[in-house]
């Protein structure tokens, strides 16, 4: 059902560079690239992750309650991604581990404030 999710920024340089290196470690590149939009996805039939600037021009605010989950295939990468996110100055927003039965899942903000989080089902 979700086709794409967008993250507003203030400083689209940086959040390219964090994006960049960070949905490289699954595979994901920029499928479109414009002046006040950049998307990546792992292929162009699966849901895309965007950074855009704010189309009313007014300064990027984080949504209260608002978070972007991003499915893997393992702990260990829930693991490897959070603290790829940490390195690249994302800030902790929960370290990884088990949440629930079977769900396991590591949670951050981006250098805008954007709270996302890494999560697997495991079996």
């Amino acid at each position: 059902m979700i086709g794409y999710v967008t993250l507003g920024t203030s400083d689209m340089e940086r959040a390219a560079r964090f994006y960049d290196a960070l949905l490289g470690e699954l595979g994901a590149k920029r499928l479109m690239a414009f002046e006040k939009m950049i998307l990546w996805t792992v292929s162009p039939n699966k849901p895309a992750l965007a950074v855009v600037l704010p189309f009313d021009g007014q300064p990027a605010t984080v949504g209260n309650g608002v978070m972007v989950a991003l499915a893997v295939d393992s702990p260990a990468k829930v693991d490897a991604l959070h603290k790829k996110a940490l390195e690249l100055g994302g800030k902790d927003e929960g370290a990884p581990g088990p949440r629930g039965q079977g769900f396991y899942g590591g949670y951050f903000r981006d250098l805008d404030g954007n709270k996302l989080n890494f999560f697997t089902m495991a079996g």
